[in-house]
């Protein structure tokens, strides 16, 4: 079978899960060589690990590998536009971490680029594969329940992320919030008209940084449905991802998966199993879905990636704006271990059922 041969750059927190799931779980791809400008022993070592034959500190070095067909970037969201546009003039098929860029006017370069080289293009908002968020959307879509009313997005991440990628990431709503500005479109069907956040600190740190820890965003849609985000930088109590969506004629809502659904009674009380850790499965419960990234050796539709993109620019910039208006933003260990599924479990997802096209995706970015 032929391996797609894939440059990684970046071999940070994000690099390394996207490294991890593409070499011990994707058997129509290889990284060949990786790349990072903070290339330290740890990333080294971890290379070593995953038997990467060559690995830099300069990502152009990677771009210009003759051997490589694609590009995973996950770097700082900085340096996207610089590497997504080599990339694209190099003739790679290229995987961009979200966001694209936070300057509307580099990603219209990045996508005249795309355009211009033919090649593939798709950016890392992947909760719309996670199979309970898709399954929401199915019901809602399905139209069983009638027209949306009311669209809810709970997002938490466990723990602070260090102050120090803090202080790049460009603030919650542009690097935390975005999927759920996606999410709640995909949920919904429509577009979002009006906006309106709020936002706390209940970590004095993030202040120094002109940004939030806990925000707070009310929407309207153009189908006359509301919606609430309410995001978390540390919930302390794991990572918690639910969606609601109410409608005309009934509601349809999910939870957090569990580690399994034992529920203990006694004298004590009731108490159930820790809620599965959800963080970088989701390409796991993905993969063989017939969109995405990875499929045959080959990736997604490049001009329906294009059209996508270039859909969802406006109203970002427009919902990003009108936020920050309001308010200034300023080595991970083996999957099975990470997401506490023994490695049968996986297997068994990896397998999966057969699809139209049999094709296989890997997409994940959490």
């Amino acid at each position: 079978m032929k391996k797609l041969k894939v440059g990684l750059l970046g071999m940070g927190r994000i690099g390394r899960l996207h490294g991890d799931n593409i070499t011990y779980f994707v058997k129509n791809a290889e990284i060949i060589a990786a790349a990072d400008p903070m290339l330290n022993s740890t990333m080294e070592e971890w290379a070593a690990e995953l038997g990467i034959p060559k690995v830099y500190s300069d990502p152009m070095k990677v771009v210009q590998d003759p051997e490589v067909e694609a590009v995973f970037i996950c770097t700082s969201t900085p340096a996207h536009a610089e590497l997504s546009i080599a990339a694209a003039k190099a003739g790679k098929h290229i995987f961009c971490e979200k966001p694209v860029h936070t300057d509307l006017s580099e990603i219209r370069k990045i996508l005249a680029a795309v355009e211009k080289a033919g090649v593939k293009f798709q950016v890392g908002f992947v909760r719309r594969f996670d199979h309970n968020h898709k399954a929401v959307r199915d019901t809602v879509a399905s139209g069983k329940l009638g027209a949306p009313s009311v669209v809810k997005v709970t997002s938490r991440d466990p723990a602070d992320q260090p102050m120090e990628y803090i202080a790049t990431s460009g603030g919650i709503h542009i690097d935390m919030t975005i999927h759920d500005f996606d999410m709640v479109r995909y949920l919904s069907g429509s577009e979002v008209t009006e906006v309106v956040a709020y936002g706390s600190c209940a970590n004095p740190d993030y202040a120094q940084y002109n940004d939030v820890d806990t925000t707070i965003i009310m929407l309207k849609f153009e189908n006359g449905a509301l919606g609430v985000i309410d995001n978390t930088r540390a919930s302390k109590y794991g990572y918690d991802q639910r969606t609601e969506v109410q409608c005309v004629g009934g509601c349809v809502q999910v939870s957090n998966d569990l580690e399994n659904t034992a529920m203990i009674s006694s004298a004590e009380g009731v108490s159930s199993a820790k809620w599965y850790n959800a963080f970088g499965s989701c390409g796991m419960e993905c993969i063989c879905q017939p969109e995405g990234v990875i499929g045959d050796a080959r990736m997604a539709d490049g001009e329906k990636a294009k059209a996508g993109v270039e859909r969802t620019l406006d109203y970002l910039t427009k919902l990003v704006n009108d936020i920050l208006e309001k308010y200034p933003a300023g080595k991970l260990p083996p999957i099975d271990k990470m997401t506490q599924r023994n490695p049968a479990d996986i297997e068994a997802v990896i397998k999966g059922p057969n699809v139209p096209g049999g094709r296989h995706i890997y997409t994940l970015e959490y």
